[in-house]
């Protein structure tokens, strides 16, 4: 499957420079940075999530969805984004949200049309959703991004993520924790006692 031509056509527009990069089919962010052999802070992580529908005045379907970009090396802080879009929210005079979910695979089915699931674009505008980017990303010079196809993937310029209609930075992200290994003991090893050379009966008498 080629990249979907609204994805083209909306960098295109946005004079989004990009590359694209081929690949075994990955389904995950991690996998896809392993696959390329390299760092997973420099592969993005697309999140599609839900908010309280009153939370806007809706003037459309669609008007309560965000798309949040995280690092593959990063875990979501729900508690962080829901500060953020409230604040984003509030900014425009609407109703704060309580809730923050994930959608689920049969709304992206239906919303998503073109783009596998789990391979959907960071680009919400193409959509008519707001995203919203983790600072951290921006450490980065380039990042690697959901293209819309699980073989293949584009690598822009992280300064171009400004250019995404509809963008939003703020710090939402976690670290991963490390899962150390836990080590078995080592095994004691005991010495056994030489027993002490009994003298010959011969050399004995000869003394």
């Amino acid at each position: 499957m080629a990249i979907p031509k609204n994805i083209v056509k909306y960098l295109n527009e946005n004079k989004i420079k990009y590359e694209t990069l081929e690949h075994k089919t990955v389904y995950t962010a991690q996998d896809k940075a392993a696959t390329l052999r390299v760092l997973a802070k420099t592969v993005g992580k697309t999140l599609t999530v839900k908010f309280d529908p009153t939370s806007l005045k809706l003037r459309g379907a669609g008007k309560n969805y965000a798309i949040v970009l995280i690092g593959a090396d990063k875990l979501l802080d729900k508690a962080k984004l829901k500060k953020v879009i409230n604040d984003w929210l509030k900014k425009q005079d609407q109703k704060s949200t309580k809730t923050i979910d994930f959608v689920n695979e049969s709304w992206m089915k239906k919303n998503f049309k073109g783009i596998q699931i789990g391979a959907v674009p960071p680009f919400g505008a193409i959509w008519g959703f707001p995203t919203f980017i983790d600072k951290a990303l921006l450490k980065e010079k380039k990042i690697i991004v959901n293209s819309g196809d699980y073989n293949s993937s584009l690598k822009i310029l992280c300064s171009d993520l400004k250019k995404i209609t509809g963008s939003v930075f703020d710090n939402f992200s976690e670290k991963k924790p490390v899962t150390k290994s836990k080590k078995k003991p080592a095994k004691k090893t005991i010495q056994k006692k030489s027993k002490p050379k009994r003298a010959n009966k011969k050399e004995s008498k000869r003394k």
